[in-house]
């Protein structure tokens, strides 16, 4: 892989009014711009289309992650100053780790109270990257108590208040557990799975809970020199066997988000078999990764700079997508968490 890898590389000028704030009343109603991989060629579709696009053989790898409301708005229990705490990931019991802030106010030993008391927390530790390690107290079941407290974590991007927490869902999630939606899976319906399925398409479902990595940006300018933070994911026998029997019968691959895609190259082994099982992963896919079981990925439009556009510019080529995210952005594509789709095949 290259040495010479720059950010910089990956930079396009995105007009803000095409940050799309809102999600579709229609979550099916959003467009998809295809892209021909290997030629750069681009086609533009509605995203229910796309069961015309895939073919029976075909294997759709969905993630199942449920995203936790996990903002919680509170107060020091010593200053009554105000606290943001992001809940990022479950360390064990009661213990998770988050995102504070204001964070130099939120010192070791620090108490933390939300919704007068129902929910209280003490800072035990300091993590990666200013990241605190915080022990939550309560009466009852923690999920309950942070259903009722918590709000989605949008991300910073997203000025507007969501109407409809359940638009920040896929209609397949499941395992709880993800401090950001897998995007890509926002755009299908029950529906339109069954129509998927029904043209002989296997759907196959794995986790990974989106963490941290969605919102921290690529500092340095070398590429390669980029830390991503771990992420938890499992892999069924079910989904390990039906990746597996597709790629045998000469089917194609197809992930639905780069999560998915992240989650089994993270759980193959270096002949391309999907092993089922579960772990952190912190795979870090750019230009010049050699994909072992993606053929294909549907996937939202990403961040510049982002570790997200470069993971599909491994697959289709750096100047492909950046010449394809230059036309949607002259065709006025909605980019981001609610924005349209891409399909790169």
């Amino acid at each position: 892989m290259s040495e010479e890898l720059k950010k910089s590389q990956f930079y396009f000028e995105l007009p803000k009014e095409l940050i799309a704030q809102d999600p579709l009343k229609d979550r099916s109603a959003s467009r998809l711009l295809v892209l021909d991989k290997k030629t750069g060629q681009t086609s533009h579709h509605v995203f229910h289309e796309v069961a015309d696009l895939l073919e029976a053989g075909d294997c759709l790898v969905l993630n199942d992650t449920k995203v936790i409301p996990a903002r919680l708005l509170g107060e020091r229990e010593d200053t009554k100053g105000k606290v943001e705490v992001l809940l990022l990931k479950r360390l064990e019991g009661d213990v998770w780790e988050t995102l504070v802030k204001p964070g130099k106010r939120c010192r070791v030993g620090a108490g933390l109270v939300f919704g007068n008391g129902l929910l209280r927390a003490k800072v035990l530790d300091m993590a990666d990257e200013g990241n605190r390690l915080i022990q939550f107290t309560y009466e009852g079941i923690f999920e309950e108590v942070l259903d009722r407290l918590g709000e989605m974590p949008l991300p910073p991007y997203i000025t507007h208040k969501l109407q409809d927490k359940d638009r920040y869902q896929t209609v397949y999630a499941r395992c709880q557990g993800s401090a950001a939606a897998p995007t890509a899976g926002l755009h299908f319906t029950k529906e339109l799975l069954r129509q998927i399925e029904k043209k002989g398409v296997e759907i196959a479902y794995v986790t990974l809970h989106v963490g941290l990595g969605t919102f921290r940006p690529v500092k340095e300018e070398n590429v390669l020199e980029h830390h991503m933070h771990s992420e938890y994911y499992e892999v069924s026998e079910k989904a390990a066997d039906q990746i597996n029997r597709t790629k045998e019968r000469g089917g194609r691959v197809i992930c639905v988000g780069t999560t998915s895609c992240r989650t089994i190259e993270s759980a193959a082994d270096e002949t391309g078999r999907v092993r089922a099982g579960s772990g952190d992963t912190r795979i870090f896919i750019y230009p010049g990764y050699r994909f072992k079981v993606l053929d294909a990925l549907i996937t939202n439009f990403h961040l510049p700079e982002s570790t997200l556009v470069m993971l599909v510019s491994a697959l289709a080529g750096r100047e492909h997508v950046l010449n394809a995210y230059q036309e949607a952005i002259s065709k006025k594509y909605r980019f981001f968490s609610f924005g349209d789709a891409m399909f790169i095949r």
